[in-house]
This record gives C-alpha cells, structure tokens and sequence, in this order.
C-alpha cells in the first residue's frame, strides 16, 4: 500500500497549500470586501463581515457602534438566534424580558429595539422582509435535543442551540452563565388567544433583517432548528450574514422618538457613549 500524500510534513504542507483558493458552501469571505453581491448601495470596501453560515453552526464577530448587520434566511429554513453583548463591558447584555416589556411588545419588526439590561439600546431592527421572529422561546438545549434527535452536541448533526453559544461566547472570553435568552430570527411564534404558542415557522427564502449596531458590540449567532418546530427530523437551512460600515443614529432619527420608552433607552445609551467618549 502507497504512503498516504499527507503522511509526510512536506506530503501534508502541500496538501494544504492546494487548499488555498477553494471556496466551501459555507465559510467567511476573506477579507470582506471580495464579497461578490454587498447590499445595495453599499460599497465593497465598506464590508466588514460576509459569511455563510451551515445549518447547525455559529459565527460570532465585535462590530463597532454605527455598523449595520443583515441577516438572510437563504433557503427559507434559517433559525438565526442572536445574543448582542456590550463589546467594552459585556457583563452588559441583550435582555430579552426588558426588550419586550419596555416596548409593550415581544413581536419584531422595523423600528423593534434590542435593549440591555442597563436599559440601553444595543440594537434597532431597521428593515424586516420576514416578519417571522419569536423573542418568547430561545435556543435549545443539550438534553432537549439528546431526547428528539439523539444528540445535541455542538460536533453531532443535531447541535443545540446553547451549546453553539457556549463556543462562540469563548472566543470572547465569555463563559456558559453569560448565555441569557436569545432572540430568534426568521421562525416565528405567535401566541393564540388562549395562550398558547403557535409555530408559524418562516416566511420565504430571501427573507432577510437588518439591524443597526447602536454601540460596540459582541454578535453571537447559532443557526439551528427552533425548540418548536414540529418536525421530527432536525432541519435548518444556511443563513448569510453580511456587515458594513456606517453611521449611529442621532436625536433626530425617527427611531428617537416612536416612542416615550425608546426615547428614555436612547438617551440612556448617549449618556454612556458620551461619558466613554464613544459618542
């Protein structure tokens, strides 16, 4: 039997070297800016982040404050659950139970902030062709898909949720007890008149959202299949993520003044960013 091409360091080396050039159905672009379709008006060298992101898999990426993030459901079956983290405290983080009392709201949409338990705005969702999100039900977890699929690991074909976060959360320096309920995009949950949640899963393919990153921020992402969703088989389809540079709002935004509550969020956020010199 022959040696093996890679059983040898030189073997090896120039197995990998062959590598380079190949793309894969789901990786980063390197460096951003060779993504070959940016969002519209935006220009490439303003690219930040361009992934495609497998069913099943994370990403995570700091993003400084004025960035916008665009989320797409390629397939129409993307469960994109996101966790935003102050980049330069992130003790301070997304909190889901305050995004949506504060906003007298748990269904998303344009204009949807994403506030930190200190009452800031981490986030606004600025443009939303899916419509389908749930802010109730969040990630899910080892032994819930250990008992549906058989295993819920982050390197089985059944990954949960949590698990995918706990990776991400480490390559920040972030540990298991600071993943906190997510909110997941492009599956939706709505809540019946009897109190019951309905899964009304996505929307289409090419759904996508847009968020505008309101201050330095940790993005952690987890594409798998929602806790809810009905099918026995795990699924989840590829989600693209694509960030560029741009602009903070200001008080005369619209965004400033939808509402009494998100005006107090925003001035608590420039009262930090302003102190931080950040502003």
């Amino acid at each position: 039997m022959s040696a093996s091409s890679t059983s040898t360091t030189a073997g090896a080396r120039e197995h990998a070297r062959a590598q380079e050039g190949a793309v894969a159905e789901a990786q980063p672009t390197l460096p951003a800016a060779r993504y070959r379709t940016p969002p519209t008006g935006v220009q490439p060298a303003d690219l930040l982040w361009a992934e495609r992101v497998a069913g099943g898999n994370y990403t995570h990426k700091v993003l400084a404050r004025g960035g916008s993030l665009r989320l797409t459901d390629v397939d129409g079956d993307a469960c994109a659950s996101v966790l935003i983290f102050n980049a330069d405290q992130p003790w301070e983080r997304l909190n889901i139970a305050d995004t949506a009392k504060v906003q007298w709201q748990v269904y998303p949409g344009p204009g949807y902030l994403l506030l930190s338990d200190q009452a800031r705005v981490l986030a606004a969702v600025v443009d939303d062709t899916s419509g389908r999100h749930d802010t109730i039900f969040g990630t899910s977890a080892l032994l819930r898909n250990a008992e549906r699929y058989g295993d819920g690991t982050v390197h089985s074909a059944s990954p949960a949720g949590r698990e995918l976060f706990t990776v991400a959360a480490a390559k920040h320096g972030l540990g298991r007890r600071d993943i906190g309920p997510n909110i997941n995009f492009f599956k939706g949950v709505t809540i019946d008149s009897a109190g019951q949640p309905e899964f009304t899963g996505s929307a289409a393919a090419g759904s996508s959202v847009t968020l505008l990153i309101e201050m330095p921020a940790i993005v952690l992402i987890a594409n798998t299949a929602h806790p809810l969703d009905p099918r026995i088989d795990y699924s989840c389809g590829k989600l693209d993520v694509v960030a560029w540079r741009g602009r903070p709002t200001s008080p005369a935004d619209p965004l400033w003044s939808r509402s009494p509550e998100g005006r107090r969020a925003y001035t608590n956020t420039l009262d930090y960013l302003d102190a931080r010199g950040l502003a």
